[in-house]
């Protein structure tokens, strides 16, 4: 899209104003495709990385299915007893909801 609006014969401020973009966003991109030929986006690679990856997931899912009753505290013992990086009980957590298990209580 910037790049495409600086070929058109679009000012740097132009461009920035149309794209909703900032002034130096609009240079260093242009910029930067001028020199290389093309543009990268390190969006990918912005945030920490995942402790427990989709491995980790189908792992925590089988200790899971062998007992549904088990507390959050047995399962990141029992995780963490086999993985060279162990993670805390918040982790274990937040893996959980992500991977669609929440706590209910029986009525």
């Amino acid at each position: 899209m910037v790049v495409g609006a600086r070929r058109a014969g679009l000012s740097i401020s132009q461009s920035a104003q149309l794209l909703g973009f900032s002034r130096t966003t609009i240079s260093r991109v242009y910029k930067e495709w001028c020199e290389k030929g093309k543009t990268s986006s390190m969006r990918q690679s912005c945030g920490r990385k995942c402790l427990v990856d989709a491995r980790g997931q189908r792992r925590m899912g089988r200790l899971i299915q062998a007992d549904r009753r088990v507390t959050l505290t047995e399962i990141t013992t029992r995780y963490n007893r086999g993985m060279q990086q162990s993670i805390c009980e918040a982790t274990t957590r937040t893996t959980l909801r992500r991977m669609g298990y929440n706590s209910r209580r029986p009525h």
